[in-house]
């Protein structure tokens, strides 16, 4: 959790500094993302707000995402991060949305996912969608690897020029 927590600190430092905004969806990893991203004091000149999407009908309460939207999409996908992500931007009015979708385990899902399988994805001034298989079934373990992904992959689009 510490390495987390400081790659979150590196996050916020770098939003902080570029003056930009975050919104946050986390699906498997359970929070752990806005939980590091908010340990950083001063969290509130870039945190703008975040949800635990992890059912049907969260994503459609919580973000306003319906079945007509998710037609010919499934959860747990790339382009299902990247509607997260850039449904957040839009809702939130923030520079940049960023999201996780995925099955922790210690079994896969119900679309045919193994344990392990994360979609993360970030939309802004540049859009980022990575798949992660970690290839086990350890819940606690898969939800810190991916919240420790979508960081880094957050931390990379920060970064770049």
């Amino acid at each position: 959790m510490q390495a987390l927590f400081a790659t979150g600190e590196i996050v916020g430092a770098l939003l902080k500094a570029r003056r930009e905004t975050v919104a946050v969806a986390e699906s498997s990893a359970g929070g752990l993302v806005s939980a590091s991203l908010l340990a950083v004091p001063g969290a509130s000149a870039y945190f703008l707000g975040g949800a635990v999407v992890y059912t049907a009908k969260a994503r459609e309460q919580l973000l306003g995402i319906t079945a007509t939207d998710m037609a010919g999409m499934r959860s747990s996908s790339e382009p299902y991060a990247l509607l997260l992500a850039r449904t957040l931007r839009v809702r939130f009015g923030t520079v940049w949305g960023i999201a996780e979708t995925g099955a922790s385990g210690p079994t896969g899902n119900s679309y045919g996912d193994a344990a392990g399988h994360s979609c993360l994805a970030v939309s802004g001034p540049v859009e980022r969608v990575v798949t992660l298989e970690t290839g086990h079934g350890d819940r606690a373990a898969n939800m810190q690897a991916f919240g420790a992904a979508l960081l880094g992959l957050f931390e990379k689009a920060l970064s770049e020029p």
